[in-house]
């Protein structure tokens, strides 16, 4: 049997700021379960880290009021010494129901890493098995959605900072990427998508950043597929007259908690950019800033935000272009020290995002239109404060460079 290392807490819980909120919401509590990595937001959330093994089932309830409380299996009784309150010990699976129910005695609403009709998968960690177990038992499970938001998706003034550093020099990534197009070109060389795809991560690790994946480095119908990246042995030849996408995303590699920018620009290699280019490149302009400007106008009136009705605010101004079936994914998805974070997602396509865009955290703008010879994306992030909406990184892309005039 391999052996238990104890978890420690770098960071303490802060257990009075989760009450309050749960008191807020009018929750009895907030109850995590944890098996076989199921639950990364409940490591997160409760501050765990450090080594760990967990190979039985735990659970650990956060009342409104009071005390916490944990249940462990009895080889890992240990398992949760880094957190406060009374630990409970069970052994089998008839011990764990039994005690569960103790456990929760008077709870009637709990909250858990559960979203009703999985509307929310980013938050979805919970098994049918667990939901029927608390329904036995005459709780009502509802999602922690908002919750994993308020303590896992809002930046600090340090991670703004390490956000803003990161953008500005994606940006200047963007432009050294397509100078160096020109460059290749210009001295009758070759280039191709995947030697800019290495260009872009060497320059990543020239200004200390990391990313968790490459970029996407797409030309002409490469374009047109969302999520297509080149590789080593799957790439195309940049010419003249091609058209290019970069969508690049990265953070500081320090501090620990930096978190990521993410930005999409289109260029074309030629000094004069066709009139079909612009076009389309102006229906995804126009998509963008349709939905950044709801935004900011809401902010202004302290009025409050739903990701799917900022997703609705660009996909409403491209369907009314006659592009809305080329529009084939979400608006934009929330940001934070992983690219894709777990906060509200600009979305009422493929989930109906209803949480509140909560102040001080942030999430990208990035609507599409792909079609068969080429696709557009124009990406921003997007920072809201309760008074401010900041979009790192300088000046949006207004029309498709024109990369031979750099």
């Amino acid at each position: 049997m391999a052996g238990v290392s104890s978890v420690s807490t770098v960071e303490s819980l802060d257990l009075s700021a989760i009450q309050a909120e749960l008191q807020k919401q009018n929750l009895d509590g907030w109850l995590f379960y944890y098996f076989h990595e199921n639950d990364p937001l409940a490591l997160r959330i409760l501050k765990l880290e450090g080594d760990h093994f967990f190979s039985r089932r735990w659970f650990y309830f956060i009342p409104a009021k009071g005390q916490p409380k944990k249940l462990v299996h009895r080889i890992e009784d240990t398992a949760l010494d880094g957190l406060p309150g009374q630990t409970n010990i069970y052994l089998g699976w008839r011990q764990l129901e039994l005690k569960l129910k103790e456990l929760l005695d008077g709870s009637k609403k709990v909250a858990m890493q559960y979203s009703p009709r999985n509307a929310v998968p980013y938050v979805s960690k919970v098994d049918g098995g667990i939901l029927d177990l608390l329904k036995e038992f005459g709780i009502r499970v509802v999602s922690s959605g908002d919750l994993v938001q308020q303590f896992e998706s809002i930046w600090s003034e340090s991670q703004l900072q390490s956000h803003v550093e990161a953008a500005t020099i994606l940006r200047q990534t963007v432009f050294a990427a397509f100078r160096e197009i020109k460059k290749r070109l210009g001295a009758g060389e070759s280039i191709n998508e995947y030697q800019i795809q290495q260009f872009i991560l060497e320059e990543f690790e020239r200004h200390q950043m990391t990313t968790n994946s490459p970029p996407i480095v797409a030309v002409n119908e490469h374009s047109g597929s969302p999520h297509y990246q080149p590789a080593v042995d799957r790439h195309w030849e940049i010419k003249e007259n091609d058209f290019v996408l970069l969508d690049i995303w990265a953070k500081k590699k320090e501090p620990a908690d930096a978190v990521y920018a993410d930005i999409t620009w289109t260029g074309y290699v030629g000094e004069s950019v066709p009139a079909r280019y612009q076009e389309i490149f102006a229906v995804v302009a126009g998509g963008r800033d349709a939905a950044l400007n709801f935004v900011r106008e809401a902010v202004t009136q302290e009025r409050k935000i739903y990701g799917w009705e900022v997703d609705d605010a660009a996909r409403n101004y491209i369907t009314a272009k006659g592009y809305g079936d080329y529009f084939v994914h979400r608006t934009g998805h929330s940001i934070g020290i992983e690219v894709h974070g777990n906060g509200c997602n600009i979305d009422n396509l493929e989930t109906k995002d209803e949480r509140t865009i909560l102040p001080n955290t942030a999430f990208s703008i990035e609507p599409g239109v792909y079609l068969k010879d080429f696709g557009v994306r124009s990406e921003i992030d997007v920072f809201v404060s309760r008074t401010e909406v900041i979009v790192a990184g300088g000046d949006i892309q207004t029309e498709v460079i024109a990369i031979k005039c750099l």
